[in-house]
């Protein structure tokens, strides 16, 4: 058998055929990397877009809810400022009520109840009637300071199930005719109830409600 030998000029043509094939075989190869990076970069973009349409309202609702949380508190707050306040004065109407029934010898300070006039603070159990009221210092607690409020998920008070976050205490003073509050007897006591509590992260808070009560009627105490 007779060797074909190709002709140059055909040789030629096939190696640049080769060649070609060998560039748009590269070619296609770079293409779809860059198409597999665009598609990866475009990925990340979609999932950073995402995270942050979803984190940006999740912190917005967290804010919302502890805002929501602390207004309930404080409402909370006030009205355990204002509770003690109606019971103290009902200690004193007590006392009215009792010297209307009996001999004008035997009428007791309309006062009488409140454990302290000079600036101590003590606490208040509305749950009772009359109210009862108790030195902070006899809690035996650091400081004098007053026992937090317990509650029963109804009322609060003290000695109750569950320890709340509110620490009540209440002080008394004699107002004086020059504006001084202190502890000489006079017609006008200034009583003022202090309510502190801590919702959550935020910092603690405090609300203080007071008011002046008035020896109105004739009693049994050395200020008539």
């Amino acid at each position: 058998m007779k060797n074909t030998r190709i002709p140059y000029t055909v040789y030629r043509i096939l190696q640049k055929t080769r060649h070609a094939f060998s560039a748009v075989r590269y070619a296609l190869c770079a293409m779809r990397s860059v198409s597999r990076g665009f598609t990866l970069l475009e990925t990340m973009i979609a999932v950073t877009l995402l995270a942050v349409a979803i984190v940006a309202p999740m912190t917005l609702t967290s804010q919302s809810l502890a805002s929501a949380y602390y207004a309930r508190d404080q409402i909370t707050a006030f009205y355990l400022a204002q509770e003690a306040l109606e019971g103290v004065r009902n200690v004193r109407d007590n006392n009215i009520l009792y010297n209307s029934q009996v001999a004008s010898g035997s009428a007791v300070n309309l006062l009488s109840g409140l454990p302290s006039f000079s600036g101590q603070t003590f606490t208040i159990d509305v749950r009772q009637n009359p109210p009862t009221m108790t030195l902070c210092s006899t809690y035996g607690l650091p400081g004098g300071v007053c026992t937090p409020l317990t509650t029963d998920d109804t009322l609060y008070g003290y000695g109750l199930a569950k320890t709340t976050i509110y620490t009540r205490s209440l002080t008394a003073c004699y107002v004086q005719s020059g504006g001084a509050c202190n502890g000489t007897v006079s017609d006008e006591v200034k009583i003022t109830a202090t309510v502190s509590w801590r919702t959550g992260s935020i910092q603690a808070r405090t609300v203080s409600l007071s008011e002046n009560l008035y020896r109105w009627v004739n009693d049994g105490s050395a200020a008539n």
